[in-house]
């Protein structure tokens, strides 16, 4: 059925989506470069640049929706840890640079889960109803 709601979760999904996609691509990319800017193991970025990129992947098409926002939530929560206790930038940060847009992309994958990403989803089309009431998939 055509919603508002289901049209809003599209857009939603497929905007998350490429933003964890582009980023993901960029840290699998060059681990080596996003090593020396964030700080962290070279095999670290690497797993997250392709959690990000796989994960954005099933975001944005509704395939393993769950399972994908919890991975890219668990990603945020270590961005927030990272700029809050590490680098000790302030919500907002210097240049934009704060923990505010890493919550509010966690957020984002938490609605996303807790809707299973709306009826409009690779799940739905392979589970059918089941995808709906399943919290694995």
């Amino acid at each position: 059925m055509l919603t508002l709601l289901q049209i809003a979760l599209v857009g939603l999904r497929a905007l998350t989506g490429l933003v964890y996609v582009w980023s993901g691509f960029a840290h699998a990319r060059d681990p080596e470069g996003s090593s020396k800017d964030l700080g962290l193991p070279k095999p670290i970025v690497l797993l997250v640049g392709i959690v990000e990129l796989l994960a954005g992947l099933g975001v944005a098409g509704g395939l393993l929706t769950r399972l994908s926002c919890i991975g890219l939530m668990i990603v945020m929560l270590g961005a927030m840890h990272r700029k809050a206790m590490v680098w000790h930038s302030g919500f907002w940060g210097k240049g934009s640079q704060g923990w505010h847009y890493d919550l509010l992309f966690f957020l984002i994958c938490l609605l996303i889960f807790a809707t299973n990403g709306g009826d409009w989803t690779i799940d739905r089309l392979i589970f059918g109803a089941r995808a709906a009431s399943s919290y694995i998939f």
